[in-house]
């Protein structure tokens, strides 16, 4: 591996750790590797600290590709909790409100999904990394501010209900940068006039790049173990 030339790597980012989180440890790992002080890394799209799957990585001279890998439809598998809110629009905060749900049964799901198939507007969340006026909306909303987040654009390409145990449904979602799954959960719950909030979230696919081809921080480790050590100063 030639991480000074640039690699890419497919990593699939463990539940409770930040993308920041795995970009520092992998770039702790290839500096010891290389005996070196400094190593340019980053990655191509921002995962939740709650959800898991694929997360791409790029060293050196293939950081210049990171732009690319964000522009790539992503696909995701979201578990939604209808019936149930929380500011947040997943775990990160308590529930805040509840409501009826004696209303819904599976094929009103069906089709409330299929409404948000095409081009959406989307408010992103007060709990996300958006920034307004240069700063970051999480920081307005920790501090109890109200500001206002413009919508989105973004694209829905699919939409897929894979299981419904209701009030428990699990669906499938393939889009465009900048989607947050967690508005698209508050969304739905409020077009099934109730309320909803994400309880697990996996991102199974960048462009052609899927789970089956990532990595954990462990397997890199290993396969740093049995890597030639180059020549110093290489």
């Amino acid at each position: 591996m030639n991480f000074q030339e640039g690699e890419v790597l497919y990593f699939n980012k463990p539940l409770h750790w930040t993308s920041f989180d795995l970009v520092n440890k992998a770039r702790y790992l290839v500096r010891q590797f290389l005996g070196v002080k400094k190593v340019k890394i980053g990655h191509a799209g921002t995962l939740d600290p709650l959800a898991t799957g694929v997360l791409i990585v790029c060293t050196g001279k293939a950081t210049k590709r990171i732009e690319s890998f964000q522009y790539q439809t992503k696909e995701y598998v979201a578990t939604l909790k209808i019936g149930e809110t929380t500011p947040s629009f997943d775990l990160e905060t308590e529930v805040d409100a509840t409501y009826d749900t004696s209303h819904i049964t599976e094929e009103l799901v069906k089709e409330t999904l299929s409404k948000f198939i095409g081009e959406i507007h989307q408010i992103p969340p007060k709990y996300s990394a958006v920034k307004i006026n240069g700063k970051r909306a999480y920081e307005y909303a920790r501090e109890g501010k109200d500001v206002e987040i413009k919508p989105k654009v973004l694209v829905i390409d699919e939409i897929e209900l894979i299981e419904c145990s209701l009030p428990v449904v699990k669906i499938r979602v393939v889009c465009s940068k900048g989607t947050y799954i967690r508005a698209l959960a508050r969304d739905i719950g409020e077009a099934l006039n109730s309320g909803a909030h994400l309880t697990a979230l996996e991102r199974t696919r960048i462009g052609d790049v899927s789970l089956s081809d990532c990595i954990s921080m462990e397997q890199f480790e290993e396969l740093l173990k049995q890597e030639p050590k180059p020549e110093k100063g290489c």
